[in-house]
Protein backbone atom coordinates (compact mmCIF):
# COMPACT_ATOMS: atom_id res chain seq x y z
CA UNK A 1 0.00 0.00 0.00
CA UNK A 2 1.31 3.61 -0.65
CA UNK A 3 2.43 5.77 1.79
CA UNK A 4 0.06 8.74 1.54
CA UNK A 5 1.21 12.45 1.72
CA UNK A 6 -0.05 16.04 2.45
CA UNK A 7 2.26 19.19 1.60
CA UNK A 8 1.85 22.28 3.16
CA UNK A 9 3.76 24.95 1.54
CA UNK A 10 3.15 28.98 0.89
CA UNK A 11 4.60 28.59 -2.97
CA UNK A 12 3.37 26.70 -5.40
CA UNK A 13 6.26 26.10 -7.20
CA UNK A 14 7.70 24.61 -4.33
CA UNK A 15 4.88 22.07 -4.01
CA UNK A 16 4.93 21.24 -7.55
CA UNK A 17 8.45 20.24 -7.55
CA UNK A 18 8.28 18.91 -4.16
CA UNK A 19 4.82 16.67 -5.71
CA UNK A 20 7.10 15.74 -8.62
CA UNK A 21 9.50 14.20 -6.67
CA UNK A 22 7.17 12.11 -4.31
CA UNK A 23 4.58 10.87 -7.24
CA UNK A 24 7.91 9.84 -9.32
CA UNK A 25 7.93 6.71 -6.62
CA UNK A 26 5.56 3.66 -6.69
CA UNK A 27 5.29 3.26 -3.33
CA UNK A 28 4.35 7.37 -2.15
CA UNK A 29 1.39 9.32 -3.12
CA UNK A 30 0.24 12.96 -3.19
CA UNK A 31 -3.16 12.99 -1.27
CA UNK A 32 -3.91 16.49 -0.30
CA UNK A 33 -2.24 19.96 -0.76
CA UNK A 34 -2.51 22.82 1.17
CA UNK A 35 -0.42 26.59 1.11
CA UNK A 36 -1.34 27.56 5.02
CA UNK A 37 -1.54 25.77 8.42
CA UNK A 38 -4.83 26.11 9.03
CA UNK A 39 -5.85 24.51 5.66
CA UNK A 40 -3.14 21.77 6.14
CA UNK A 41 -4.26 21.10 9.93
CA UNK A 42 -7.74 20.28 8.02
CA UNK A 43 -6.51 18.16 5.58
CA UNK A 44 -4.85 15.73 7.81
CA UNK A 45 -7.67 15.90 10.47
CA UNK A 46 -10.40 14.91 7.67
CA UNK A 47 -7.69 12.63 5.25
CA UNK A 48 -5.29 10.92 8.22
CA UNK A 49 -2.42 10.61 5.65
CA UNK A 50 0.92 8.58 6.33
CA UNK A 51 3.30 11.51 6.44
CA UNK A 52 2.69 15.03 6.30
CA UNK A 53 5.49 17.65 4.95
CA UNK A 54 5.01 20.85 6.96
CA UNK A 55 7.24 24.11 5.92
CA UNK A 56 8.06 25.52 9.45
CA UNK A 57 7.74 29.26 8.40
CA UNK A 58 4.33 28.94 6.84
CA UNK A 59 2.31 32.43 7.24
CA UNK A 60 -0.57 32.84 9.62
CA UNK A 61 -0.22 29.51 11.97
CA UNK A 62 2.68 28.92 12.76
CA UNK A 63 4.26 25.53 11.34
CA UNK A 64 5.40 24.37 14.84
CA UNK A 65 1.51 24.84 15.83
CA UNK A 66 -0.03 23.36 13.01
CA UNK A 67 2.18 20.09 14.30
CA UNK A 68 0.70 20.27 17.93
CA UNK A 69 -2.81 20.10 16.49
CA UNK A 70 -2.14 17.31 13.79
CA UNK A 71 -0.52 15.33 16.81
CA UNK A 72 -3.71 15.59 18.77
CA UNK A 73 -6.07 15.14 16.15
CA UNK A 74 -4.55 12.43 13.55
CA UNK A 75 -1.96 10.84 16.29
CA UNK A 76 -0.75 8.32 13.41
CA UNK A 77 0.58 10.78 11.17
CA UNK A 78 3.79 11.39 10.95
CA UNK A 79 4.99 14.87 10.57
CA UNK A 80 8.69 16.00 8.60
CA UNK A 81 9.18 19.42 8.83
CA UNK A 82 10.57 21.07 5.70
CA UNK A 83 12.86 23.97 6.78
CA UNK A 84 16.09 26.71 5.64
CA UNK A 85 17.42 26.85 9.13
CA UNK A 86 20.13 24.53 10.44
CA UNK A 87 20.59 25.94 13.94
CA UNK A 88 19.97 23.40 16.61
CA UNK A 89 16.89 25.70 18.33
CA UNK A 90 15.02 24.85 15.15
CA UNK A 91 15.63 21.65 15.55
CA UNK A 92 14.86 21.55 19.40
CA UNK A 93 11.63 23.48 19.21
CA UNK A 94 10.21 20.76 16.12
CA UNK A 95 11.41 17.87 17.94
CA UNK A 96 9.70 19.04 21.14
CA UNK A 97 6.24 19.45 19.10
CA UNK A 98 6.64 15.35 18.06
CA UNK A 99 7.99 15.63 14.69
CA UNK A 100 9.65 12.57 12.98
CA UNK A 101 11.61 14.66 10.27
CA UNK A 102 13.54 17.76 10.13
CA UNK A 103 14.56 18.32 6.27
CA UNK A 104 16.37 21.23 4.01
CA UNK A 105 14.18 22.14 1.26
CA UNK A 106 17.36 22.32 -0.82
CA UNK A 107 18.02 18.56 0.18
CA UNK A 108 18.44 16.39 -3.31
CA UNK A 109 15.39 14.55 -4.38
CA UNK A 110 16.82 11.16 -2.83
CA UNK A 111 16.61 12.30 0.77
CA UNK A 112 13.28 13.50 0.51
CA UNK A 113 12.11 10.29 -0.45
CA UNK A 114 14.43 8.53 2.32
CA UNK A 115 12.96 10.66 4.54
CA UNK A 116 9.41 10.00 3.93
CA UNK A 117 10.11 6.32 4.07
CA UNK A 118 12.12 6.44 7.25
CA UNK A 119 9.45 8.18 9.15
CA UNK A 120 6.64 6.20 7.54
CA UNK A 121 8.39 2.91 9.07
CA UNK A 122 8.88 4.68 12.88
CA UNK A 123 12.80 6.18 12.50
CA UNK A 124 13.38 9.49 12.65
CA UNK A 125 15.16 11.62 10.14
CA UNK A 126 17.54 14.46 10.13
CA UNK A 127 19.35 16.30 7.51
CA UNK A 128 23.22 15.56 7.24
CA UNK A 129 23.71 18.94 7.54
CA UNK A 130 22.23 19.81 10.44
CA UNK A 131 23.35 16.34 12.31
CA UNK A 132 26.89 17.32 11.03
CA UNK A 133 26.90 20.63 12.35
CA UNK A 134 25.20 20.17 15.77
CA UNK A 135 28.04 16.92 16.17
CA UNK A 136 30.84 19.78 15.28
CA UNK A 137 29.58 22.08 17.92
CA UNK A 138 29.07 19.09 20.11
CA UNK A 139 32.90 18.52 19.48
CA UNK A 140 33.80 22.20 19.85
CA UNK A 141 31.96 22.08 23.43
CA UNK A 142 33.45 19.20 24.96
CA UNK A 143 37.17 20.69 23.69
CA UNK A 144 36.57 22.71 26.72
CA UNK A 145 35.07 19.48 29.31
CA UNK A 146 37.25 16.51 28.23
CA UNK A 147 39.65 16.50 31.33
CA UNK A 148 36.62 16.08 33.58
CA UNK A 149 34.79 13.97 32.09
CA UNK A 150 37.57 11.52 30.58
CA UNK A 151 36.77 8.04 30.92
CA UNK A 152 32.97 8.36 31.61
CA UNK A 153 30.89 6.16 31.20
CA UNK A 154 26.95 5.28 31.03
CA UNK A 155 25.77 2.29 32.34
CA UNK A 156 23.35 0.12 30.32
CA UNK A 157 20.13 1.66 31.94
CA UNK A 158 21.39 5.37 31.49
CA UNK A 159 22.11 4.02 27.57
CA UNK A 160 18.66 3.09 27.33
CA UNK A 161 17.01 5.98 28.30
CA UNK A 162 19.06 8.51 26.18
CA UNK A 163 18.78 5.82 23.32
CA UNK A 164 14.93 6.74 24.05
CA UNK A 165 15.01 10.24 24.59
CA UNK A 166 16.82 10.60 21.41
CA UNK A 167 13.84 8.15 19.66
CA UNK A 168 11.74 10.85 20.23
CA UNK A 169 10.17 8.98 23.38
CA UNK A 170 7.96 11.02 25.76
CA UNK A 171 8.98 10.67 29.56
CA UNK A 172 5.68 9.10 30.37
CA UNK A 173 6.18 6.39 27.37
CA UNK A 174 9.68 5.84 28.40
CA UNK A 175 8.35 5.34 32.32
CA UNK A 176 5.58 2.37 30.75
CA UNK A 177 8.56 0.90 28.89
CA UNK A 178 10.78 0.68 31.56
CA UNK A 179 8.17 -0.27 34.39
CA UNK A 180 9.56 2.69 36.12
CA UNK A 181 7.11 5.95 37.27
CA UNK A 182 7.32 9.11 35.49
CA UNK A 183 9.02 10.90 38.42
CA UNK A 184 11.66 8.31 38.43
CA UNK A 185 12.10 8.69 34.99
CA UNK A 186 12.57 12.84 34.82
CA UNK A 187 14.99 11.92 37.83
CA UNK A 188 16.98 9.75 35.38
CA UNK A 189 16.73 12.21 32.67
CA UNK A 190 18.33 15.20 35.26
CA UNK A 191 21.17 13.54 36.26
CA UNK A 192 21.75 11.72 32.98
CA UNK A 193 22.01 15.43 31.50
CA UNK A 194 24.17 16.94 34.23
CA UNK A 195 26.56 13.88 34.29
CA UNK A 196 27.31 14.81 30.57
CA UNK A 197 26.98 18.53 30.66
CA UNK A 198 23.96 18.53 28.06
CA UNK A 199 22.22 21.08 28.43
CA UNK A 200 19.14 20.30 26.05
CA UNK A 201 17.34 17.95 24.03
CA UNK A 202 19.31 18.51 20.68
CA UNK A 203 22.72 17.95 22.38
CA UNK A 204 21.48 14.80 24.04
CA UNK A 205 20.49 13.58 20.65
CA UNK A 206 23.87 14.36 19.03
CA UNK A 207 25.84 12.79 22.06
CA UNK A 208 23.84 9.34 21.33
CA UNK A 209 24.99 9.81 17.78
CA UNK A 210 28.23 10.22 18.45
CA UNK A 211 28.60 7.59 20.56
CA UNK A 212 26.57 5.22 18.43
CA UNK A 213 23.64 4.70 20.97
CA UNK A 214 21.16 5.52 18.01
CA UNK A 215 22.04 5.43 14.27
CA UNK A 216 22.73 8.26 11.88
CA UNK A 217 19.48 8.27 9.27
CA UNK A 218 20.24 6.09 6.24
CA UNK A 219 22.45 8.19 3.29
CA UNK A 220 24.02 10.71 6.33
Amino acid sequence: MAIRCIIVDAHTSFRERLRGVLVGEPDLQVVGEARRAAEGHELVRDLKPDVVLLDIDIAGMSGLEAARLMARDAPDTRVIFLTTHEDEEYLLRSMEVGAAGYILKDSPAPKLITAVRDVHHGRKYVSPQVLGRLVDDFRARGEGRRGRSAGMSLTPREREVVRMIAEGKSVKEIAVRLGRSVKTVEAHKFNLMRKLDIHNKAQLVTYAIQKKIVKMPAGA
